[in-house]
């Protein structure tokens, strides 16, 4: 097998002073795994690396294994390759090259999503702000940012989110993992 270069998203670490994850022992543990051309970005759960074995999904059960020994509690991990984030980030359909940042933001799940998991929130309820799927991923348009997003606060629902793994970033984020992967 080739060897493929990939992102891991961990979801709710390092935020607020709790569930510490630093990103020189994330970068060793990566390793201890054997994968290799390890990096990190950011403080928040953003680690690129290759490996020449192994899928996605028994990958983030790696990493998610292997912190849950490290660390003594579960993280949420997802890990996506190179080829898929290029893609979401061109599927794009907000217009990111007019906004900041901190206006756009991608909530990656673990399996696919359909409209009718979000059947029950009224969207006409949340404008200006906006959200549309993607593959295994949403796009939120959020014009004051994440932390004043009523819209955000109701996609994170655990009704809305239930049985699958989340977690967001924003759009600084995902084309910086996207020019990170891209070999």
């Amino acid at each position: 097998m080739a060897t493929k270069t990939y992102a891991a998203l961990l979801r709710g670490i390092n935020v607020g002073g709790s569930r510490k994850v630093p990103m020189p022992r994330l970068r060793a543990l990566l390793e201890g795994l054997g994968h290799g051309d390890v990096r990190t970005h950011l403080q928040s759960g953003n680690a690129v690396f290759t490996a020449d074995r192994g899928d996605e999904d028994s990958l983030a059960a790696g990493v998610t294994a292997a912190l849950e020994r490290e660390y003594g509690f579960t993280v949420d991990v997802l890990v996506r390759d190179a080829a898929y984030l290029k893609a979401v980030a061109a599927a794009c359909p907000f217009p990111a090259d007019t906004l900041e940042g901190r206006q756009l933001h991608v909530t990656y799940f673990s399996a696919p999503v359909d409209a009718d998991r979000f059947a029950a929130l009224d969207q006409g309820a949340y404008l200006p702000e906006e959200f549309r799927l993607g593959d295994r991923a949403l796009y939120l348009y959020a014009p004051e940012g994440l932390g004043r997003s009523k819209l955000a606060e109701a996609l994170a629902r655990p009704s809305v989110t239930k049985g699958l793994v989340a977690t967001s970033r924003n759009w600084n984020t995902v084309t910086k993992l996207v020019e990170m992967t891209d070999g």
